[in-house]
């Protein structure tokens, strides 16, 4: 079975939150992820690749990848605030890039993923309200928007994943670390709404650190660091069940590998290449274990 694989820039440690950590350049992520045998890429953070439409495609184009879609952190619940011109530029160079997916995630109006404030009851209908409108400006453009339940947003706990299922029509980014961190069962999820699954983020993760994350003991941040994320097939998460479960219920989707990661510096031999290896070898593993 031929799986639709793609990467993404935060495998390699390229991160929209400031002082996440070493930095990559565009060239040596995209280069590495065509060597692992992926085939496209999210466009990682504002202004890694370039804004310009025509010079994103051009660089795409060098590495011999195409454009799935793109991460968009985005303040929802503020009913002062338009999200809509937040997404207006992303849009446009999905268009342009022939990408896919609008992968929206309920940003808390801070910086990083270590703390969020409670919502009231209209900041939450707000939220909602403006997850169904960015759904529809998207559709608009021939793009499908998904909501990225995340660890350290709006959406993060499973009480407020059944908000979002309950409340909007959107549909959803499955990602499968930030969902076990935030209290949801990954594979229930994909068994139980098949229909709702439009995109796949594919973590696996330690489960160890990331009960250290929900019992408060490490900062999100930290337990990256410490090495939460791993390859596909190492840690606690039930991959197989989870792509099995999908492909059964008719997901022709991308599979996106993200194992987060933070760099200390230029990574020496292979760096975070030899992770992605290892999760792409997986993955197409599970894939040939499927009967076709």
């Amino acid at each position: 079975m031929n799986l639709k694989i793609a990467g993404a820039p935060i495998s390699w440690g390229v991160c929209e939150v400031p002082g996440w950590g070493y930095q990559l350049t565009p060239d040596r992520v995209l280069a590495e992820m065509a060597q692992a045998g992926l085939s496209a890429t999210e466009l990682g953070p504002e202004g890694f690749l370039p804004s310009d439409p025509a010079a994103l495609v051009t660089v795409l184009d060098e590495h011999g990848l195409s454009c799935v879609g793109s991460f968009a952190p985005v303040v929802l619940h503020d009913p002062s605030h338009d999200p809509v011109t937040d997404v207006a530029a992303v849009l446009d160079s999905l268009v342009a890039s022939r990408g896919s997916m609008l992968v929206l995630a309920a940003a808390t109006g801070t910086e990083g993923y270590d703390s969020r404030p409670e919502l009231d009851e209209e900041q939450w209908s707000t939220l909602l309200s403006n997850l169904d409108r960015l759904a529809a400006v998207a559709a608009e453009r021939g793009i499908t928007a998904v909501l990225h339940p995340h660890v350290g947003t709006m959406v993060e706990k499973g009480v407020e994943v059944d908000r979002v299922l309950t409340g909007s029509s959107i549909q959803l980014c499955l990602d499968t670390g930030h969902l076990l961190i935030g209290g949801t069962d990954p594979l229930l999820l994909a068994q139980s709404v098949p229909d709702r699954i439009a995109h796949t983020h594919l973590k696996d993760v330690d489960a160890t650190l990331a009960a250290s994350v929900q019992a408060g003991e490490l900062t999100y941040t930290e337990a990256v660091a410490q090495g939460m994320y791993t390859p596909l097939g190492t840690g606690d998460v039930d991959i197989a069940g989870i792509v099995t479960a999908l492909l059964a219920n008719g997901f022709d989707g991308w599979f996106v590998l993200e194992q987060d990661t933070i760099l200390s510096g230029e990574p020496e031999g292979q760096g975070p290449l030899r992770d992605v290896v290892a999760s792409v070898t997986h993955l197409r593993d599970i894939a040939g274990r499927i009967p076709a």
